[in-house]
């Protein structure tokens, strides 16, 4: 299970990047749970998306559990309605 940080901003994002790629080399169906993350900016919206294509190209199986709406207004704040990151995650 892939458990987003209280806090995806740029400040974390670079040292969170290994952690998720190591998790999605080695497993086949990843989760995606948001139920701690509190402050999410841009980038972090970003490099959500970029996990989300990541993990599709890989050829695994993506599933999201979603508990938190920060992660929600961030997508409708930035106008996001990109097919990929709607299709998987909560809008």
């Amino acid at each position: 299970m892939l458990k987003l940080p209280s806090e995806l901003t740029i400040a974390q994002v670079d040292e969170y990047r290994v952690e998720v790629q190591t998790l999605v080399d080695e497993n086949e169906v990843i989760t995606i749970d948001d139920s701690q993350l509190v402050r999410i900016d841009t980038i972090g919206v970003q490099f959500i998306l970029a996990i989300v294509t990541y993990i599709l190209a890989q050829g695994k199986t993506l599933q999201y559990q979603s508990t938190s709406t920060v992660l929600q207004e961030s997508i409708k704040q930035l106008g996001i309605n990109d097919a990929i990151l709607m299709q998987h995650l909560p809008n």
